[in-house]
């Protein structure tokens, strides 16, 4: 299975829906974030998301991993990218386009350009999905969390995830 980079929206929908563990199952040994959403994560807490105070926690423990931009490549595209977008969902795009990681992120603009790039993409509502697919939740729990999600800020693109979802 690929490295999924998580932006900054995604992680942070789990983590005030108390939905880490469920990531962290998911993708226990190959899930990252880039330094610029690490910092964008800190920043939050420090500023008074304290829902984001056990993401904060696991990252200090090394869960996701803090995957940077080191080669000159991921830095040219991290580049031309940051142009239009973020810091966090241009970091996560470059490091995914030149690894091959699966890029979860929410935000229209970032999966436009992720596309563009042909980076395979998930998002909050994939990853409901997908737990739901894989028996981690049924579809009411899945439906319940994506409720608290949206209720803590997250505009979602569906209200509920139906069965035809998890099914298709």
């Amino acid at each position: 299975m690929p490295d999924v980079i998580f932006d900054t929206m995604v992680i942070s929908n789990f983590a005030k829906a108390g939905q880490l563990e469920l990531l962290r199952k998911m993708y226990p040994a190959n899930a990252c974030c880039s330094g610029f959403v690490v910092a964008e994560v800190l920043r939050g807490f420090r500023q008074g998301h304290t829902d984001l105070e056990a993401l904060v926690q696991l990252l200090s423990n090394g869960w996701p991993r803090q995957d940077d931009l080191s080669t000159h490549s991921e830095r040219q595209l991290y580049a031309r990218i940051s142009v239009s977008l973020g810091d966090g969902e241009s970091s996560c795009l470059a490091l995914a386009a030149q690894r091959g990681y699966v890029f979860a992120c929410d935000d229209r603009l970032a999966r436009s350009e992720a596309l563009r790039l042909g980076i395979t993409l998930t998002g909050t509502v994939g990853i409901l999905i997908k737990a739901t697919r894989i028996g981690a939740f049924n579809l009411k729990k899945a439906n319940a969390v994506l409720k608290r999600m949206i209720a803590a800020g997250f505009y979602a693109p569906v209200t509920r995830i139906t069965r035809e979802m998890v099914e298709g």
